[in-house]
């Protein structure tokens, strides 16, 4: 009927179309024997379908190979679009126009995260990498990507649902045929997804869903009659040209029904009178570039009910408008004020914000050079807490690439005392009392089995710490040491030495080396230990006096240098020796030991054999002090186990009196923990 109206308004045409149609039963290779058919038997020039994108791969490439166009106006998947596929035009937009209408609706309300729900095929799949790069593009990130396959039952639909209410993410984008997402929303109301705080955007496969429950199918109708309309004129142009088909030449020996097709020798012709064909269409403007309508305008609504309302448009050269006057419009916009009132999910007009994180933070009474958070805290207020590790949070979050929303909570019970160790606070992460936790948490390997480690900000090895042996009580003589016996005794005679050849050589020439015998004698032994400072003032007149003076000079100072060198080494070294070296005499000898209350370390000191009755717990750098002061024979310790970073903070108050003795235990460090 419209095709007779059409030729009725133009009685100039000296061409008709006749229609052939086959009913493909929604169905893939319903349609693919359907398009053979229409090819092979009816000899048809152009096709008007498929009905769908999965339809559409394999009907595209026959259409290539008999040289048959295929006009579709419902396949909008973007990956059917290619240079290799000249003979399919697409008289729709196809989805990826649109993802940057959605961008810029994400872009307007500062949401930070979406996830995609998509049907798993050929329709669903095709726009997610065009939707994740206009995404990227304003740094919005994508966490979780729920896939529902199209023969999913409602009991697997609801599963999948469930795993988004474990989700941080409250903004959904769903792209999937109205049928399934008619089912996923009727799913999405009893898991409590559609309720104050989500935001749902849908695209247009989806919008139809209202037009399709009122038995409508307006838009699609507008589709179909566009592309007839546009093959009309495309079938005028080429007037009288060869509307034959070739049959193939391998009729006769062909095996398959596509072995045996014809050639239409007007494809390549009719392809380029339809590239060129436009006019001004009932669903807009219709000219196909690169074998695509260009997209234009998308209209934003507001589904409320079963209705829906208009809040604006976006347009590819000015974004979202309130209306479709471009009149003072001059630029690009995603500002929310060009759109209409919006009634949210919850009927609430409060624009839905992602969650804030719920951070737990542990609660100590020492180190709180990593941790602090302000005394008398409770359980459910929010808290303010210093320290190292939360200054290495805090610039993290600041350098994503987009904005986070937490507050932190103290781990505390209800008298503002900490409410367990490490390990329970990472079992509050697990049970979903917290979404993560900050702090001098250490990463090993049995936690990891419930949450998840950041990578570690800072090295934490497991290191023994032991008091300095006492050397007050240090040798008068100590400044003997560096040097032996005989070499003391070596040094000695070539100080003698040295003065006697110098005096042989000078004597006769040098007045300074006249006199009594005793002054003579005296003169020698002066000249040859001055010149340990440098302090001789006796001038020496022969050259080969000179010569010596040289060699000696050289070889007292490498002396000197290399007594002092020792001298200093010896007694730092005296100063800082070990009580105990290695665990092995802890355990022969049954000392007493200690770990900072609630650590990991005591599992670690279990695996090393330590009885329990020589393991004692410390709180504070000052309480494992006094365990030290009394040592392993008055209840105290003879040793303490630590982290590096701990043990390096007490090692600064207590440089004097403590150090770490034995090998390095490697560990993973400290991260932060998330489910």
């Amino acid at each position: 009927m419209a095709l007779s109206d059409f030729y009725s308004n133009h009685s100039d045409y000296r061409t008709r179309l006749v229609l052939n149609t086959r009913d493909s039963k929604g169905d893939v290779v319903g349609a693919a024997a359907a398009a053979l058919d229409l090819i092979k038997n009816a000899q048809v020039r152009a096709i008007i379908g498929p009905e769908n994108s999965m339809q559409a791969n394999f009907i595209i490439d026959v259409g290539k190979k008999a040289q048959v166009p295929i006009i579709s106006f419902s396949a909008t998947s973007p990956s059917l679009s290619s240079i290799r596929r000249p003979y399919f035009f697409r008289a729709t937009h196809d989805d990826s126009s649109q993802v940057k209408a959605i961008s810029a609706i994400i872009q307007a309300f500062g949401w930070r995260e979406a996830v995609p729900i998509y049907v798993d095929n050929e329709f669903g799949g095709g726009v997610i990498p065009y939707l994740f790069d206009a995404l990227e593009e304003i740094n919005v990130r994508i966490p979780y990507r729920s896939v529902i396959s199209p023969e999913a039952t409602d009991q697997e639909i609801e599963e999948e649902l469930h795993k988004l209410t474990t989700k941080q993410t409250r903004v959904f984008i769903v792209h999937m045929t109205p049928i399934l997402g008619s089912r996923l929303f009727d799913r999405a109301k009893e898991v409590g997804l559609i309720n104050e705080g989500y935001v749902w955007i849908m695209t247009n496969g989806m919008t139809n869903l209202w037009s399709w429950m009122d038995h409508s199918d307006m838009e699609s109708l507008q589709g179909v009659l566009d592309a007839a309309f546009a093959l009309v004129m495309a079938v005028e142009k080429l007037n009288n040209a060869n509307f034959s088909f070739e049959e193939s030449k391998a009729v006769g020996s062909a095996r398959t029904d596509l072995e045996s097709l014809g050639i239409s020798q007007n494809g390549p012709t009719l392809i380029q009178a339809l590239s060129s064909t436009r006019f001004k269409g009932l669903s807009g403007k219709f000219e196909f570039v690169n074998g695509q309508l260009e997209p234009s305008v998308f209209q934003i609504v507001n589904v409320i009910g079963n209705g829906e309302k208009v809040i604006g448009f976006w347009t590819s050269k000015y974004g979202l408008v309130k209306k479709l006057n471009f009149t003072n419009l001059t630029r690009y916009s995603t500002s929310r004020a060009n759109l209409g009132t919006i009634m949210w999910p919850g009927d609430s007009h409060s624009v839905p914000k992602c969650k804030r994180l719920k951070i737990g933070v542990p609660v100590r009474k020492e180190f709180k050079e990593f941790v602090g958070v302000p005394p008398g805290s409770s359980p459910n207020s929010r808290v303010n807490p210093t320290g190292y590790s939360i200054d290495v949070f805090e610039a993290v979050m600041k350098a994503m690439p987009y904005s986070v929303h937490y507050d932190f909570y103290a781990f505390v019970n209800t008298n503002g005392e900490a409410a367990g160790t490490y390990n329970d606070l990472i079992d509050q992460v697990f049970y979903g009392k917290y979404d993560a936790a900050v702090g001098d948490i250490s990463i090993i390997a049995n936690r990891s089995l419930y949450v998840d480690f950041t990578l570690p900000y800072i090295e934490s090895d497991v290191v023994m710490v032991v008091p300095i042996k006492n050397n007050s009580n240090k040798n008068a003589l100590v400044f003997l040491e560096p040097l032996t016996g005989d070499l003391w005794v070596t040094s000695t005679c070539f100080f003698v030495f040295i003065g006697f050849v110098i005096w042989v050589l000078e004597h006769r020439i040098s007045e300074d080396f006249r006199g009594p015998p005793s002054h003579q004698v005296g003169t020698s032994l002066w000249f040859s230990f001055a010149i340990l400072v440098f302090a001789h003032w006796e001038r020496v007149v022969s050259n080969l006096s000179r010569f010596v003076v040289i060699i000696w000079c050289f070889v007292v100072l490498i002396l000197t240098r290399c007594y002092t060198a020792s001298l200093t080494s010896l007694l730092t070294v005296k100063q800082l020796q070990p009580t105990v070296t290695n665990v092995n005499e802890l355990l022969k000898t049954g000392e007493n030991v200690a770990y900072k209350n609630g650590s990991y370390i005591r599992g670690f000191m279990q695996q090393l054999n330590f009885n329990s009755a020589n393991v004692k717990t410390y709180g504070t750098s000052d309480v494992l002090d006094e365990l030290f002061n009394r040592g392993s024979a008055s209840d105290g310790i003879a040793a303490a186990f630590g982290e590096t970073p701990y043990v390096n903070l007490l090692l600064e108050k207590y440089c004097m009196k403590y150090t770490t003795a034995g090998p390095t235990i490697k560990t993973g460090g400290f991260g932060f923990v998330s489910l």
